[in-house]
């Protein structure tokens, strides 16, 4: 039996269906659980039913760019494996990094050479041990997170708004940096053909991402648009993704 075959054999399915049953079973307590505490508040079954079905819309555009990662590692390490790594983490990008690691490591090039069985445990391994440090964090601080945010707040709800928000723009102005600088740093180490096009699709589709959400954000808020604002990132996403795969 080959790596690959093996990769996409019954007792792989096994092994990496059973903690895509547990992230399953976890998202349905906590919808249960958050459900209850709506109720606890005071929120209206309306409310309630708006949120979850936002919630849900909002998720389209986001899993869409997972299912096309997870079609990347589909051929590199398995079907099994690139379902369960991506139903966990979601992150597209250290997964295919993590993956190249591990195969890197014992001489093979992810998704250039052929996958030995060797270099396919070696990558499963990396993807697996690179992430515990997030398991193990998430557990043992948990707990501890509301005295940090009474701390960093000082008790104020605003502030702790605030760095919230910072954090998040800042992430993201980090990773959309990381792709517009692209183009400038191939230049730079004077990259082929194939490495500079890539370069500049990924700044094209931080553009059109920006652009196309700002016309639609806007068109919501002065049209009171209430399905467009649901709407925007799925159709921000796809958008970009599609006239940037067109041109």
């Amino acid at each position: 039996m080959d790596a690959m075959q093996l990769a996409n054999s019954l007792p792989m399915w096994i092994a990496c269906g059973i903690p895509v049953a547990f992230v399953v079973l976890q998202a349905v307590l906590f919808a249960k659980g958050a459900y209850g505490a709506g109720k606890k508040v005071g929120l209206t079954e309306t409310q309630m039913k708006k949120a979850m079905k936002s919630s849900a819309v909002t998720s389209i555009g986001p899993s869409i760019v997972v299912l096309s990662g997870m079609l990347s590692l589909l051929v590199t390490v398995g079907a099994p494996v690139g379902w369960m790594r991506l139903s966990m983490i979601g992150s597209v990008m250290f997964e295919s990094i993590a993956a190249g690691l591990g195969t890197s490591a014992v001489g093979v090039t992810l998704g250039t050479d052929v996958m030995t069985r060797e270099a396919l445990g070696m990558a499963v391994w990396t993807m697996i041990l690179c992430s515990i440090g997030w398991v193990l964090f998430g557990t043992f601080a948990a707990n501890k997170m509301d005295k940090i945010e009474h701390k960093l707040s000082k008790g104020n709800a605003g502030t702790l708004t605030a760095i919230a928000s910072a954090a998040i723009i800042g992430v993201f102005s980090a990773m959309v940096a990381s792709h517009l600088s692209k183009p400038i740093y191939s230049l730079m180490q004077k990259a082929d053909a194939a490495v500079m096009s890539g370069a500049y699709k990924n700044a094209l589709a931080c553009v059109l991402g920006a652009v196309i959400m700002y016309v639609l954000t806007t068109a919501a808020n002065k049209k009171n648009i209430g399905w467009l604002k649901e709407w925007s990132l799925t159709i921000t996403i796809l958008s970009a993704m599609i006239i940037t795969a067109v041109i």
